[in-house]
This record gives C-alpha cells, structure tokens and sequence, in this order.
C-alpha cells in the first residue's frame, strides 16, 4: 500500500468469509469501481490462498491487505501471502512494532481514548476507531479534541449518508465491508450491486478543503 495515496483517497473495503470463486469478478469489480484498497479478514477460510491470490489477479491494480491479524502467526501467514498492509481490531503490540520494522503499514483498532492513544504511540499508520458506528461521527469529533495529531480511520457503521460527516469529525480515511459486500449479493453473485454500492463511496465529493475529490478508475 502506498500510504500517502490512501490518504488522499482514503476508502478501504472489508471482504469477509467469501470464497475462491469470487475472487476474480470481485477483484474487476472493485477496480473498475475506482477503490484502491481492499482487505480480505484472516479469520475467512484459507485466508492467506485467498490473498495471494488476490494480489495475483490484482496486479497491481489494487492493494490487497490482511484483515483480522490478531497474533503474530496471522501475521506471518498474511506476509507470506504477499499482503501488504495489515489491519486488525485491537491492539498487538509485537504486530505493530513487526510492520513498523518493515515498513509496512499498519491500522489496528482502537476505542477508548487510551486505546486509540497507546495504539498510535505504538507506531500505528492510523488508528482504526471501531465500532466506531455504535456512538457515531460526534464521537470522533471528541477523540479529535484532545488528540488532534492521531490519525484516525472510522470503521464500522460507516455509510454514504453518514460518510460525510465523519470525514468533517475528523476521519482520516473510513473503511466498510458488510454493508458494500453484502452476503446475499455476494451469495447472488450479484456483483453489479456491490459495484454500485463502491462508487456511493469513492464518488463522493466534500465541500471541505483537502476532502477527498471523486476517484476515477485507472
């Protein structure tokens, strides 16, 4: 993952629980899309094939990262498999401070302000706030008070109609899955759906100065 670029386009998508034969019209699908970042969770059966895969049919078109990376096993799994950022929903020191070692980026989640203050003095690229929908946008704006400097990704709850105002709380970049990835869709292979529901994010436009403008494939 390039950093700097997902902070100028900060969209990350979340793939749970899909199979192999997903993949590849998953993988069109997003790109066309104009998303540039996806994770699949290492809790997704044979997660790290997944992945690999993944980055394979990407090739470069997309950063595919390892979700869900909860202990230092997950991690060699998902390094191995060639992700290349890692996400997680809590705080493991000794994974921060591998990724940080390697340069990769790094987003483990957080909530209370301790939390989110001791994962980013722990060396997070941001600091995943999740369930960051159970309280909401206003929620960020009072972590962001106090903690100006601590870059911070909304996950969990976040929606097109609400995405705006978390990016005015203070959002550095938001991420989504269930709600873009849906189950049934998926199960339909109704990928036209999930392509749609992609571009409610990456189309969006702020009036704030230095908010994301619309993202356009290629």
């Amino acid at each position: 993952m390039d950093l700097a670029a997902f902070e100028k386009y900060p969209f990350l998508g979340i793939l749970r629980g899909i199979g192999e034969d997903d993949l590849e019209p998953l993988t069109e699908t997003i790109v066309s899309s104009a998303l540039r970042n996806v994770e699949i969770t290492m809790n997704t059966p044979n997660a790290a094939s997944l992945i690999k895969k993944m980055v394979s049919l990407a090739a470069g078109r997309l950063s595919v990262g390892a979700g869900t990376v909860c202990d230092m096993e997950a991690l060699k799994a998902a390094l191995d498999a060639g992700a290349s950022f890692i996400v997680s929903p809590i705080l493991v020191t000794e994974v921060v401070a591998t990724c940080v070692k390697r340069k990769l980026p790094v987003f483990p989640g957080a909530l209370t302000p301790s939390e989110i203050y001791h994962a980013w003095k722990a060396g997070a690229s941001m600091v995943k706030v999740f369930p960051v929908g159970m309280f909401g946008p206003g929620y960020l704006k009072e972590i962001k008070a106090p903690m100006s400097h601590i870059k911070l990704m909304a996950c969990g709850g976040v929606t097109p109609d609400n995405l705006k105002a978390y990016f005015e709380a203070g959002a550095s970049a938001v991420a989504f899955g269930s709600g873009v990835f849906r189950e049934a869709w998926l199960k339909a292979k109704d990928f036209k759906s999930i392509g749609s529901q992609i571009r409610k994010f990456s189309l969006w436009r702020s009036g704030a100065a230095g908010r994301p403008a619309p993202l356009t494939p290629g």
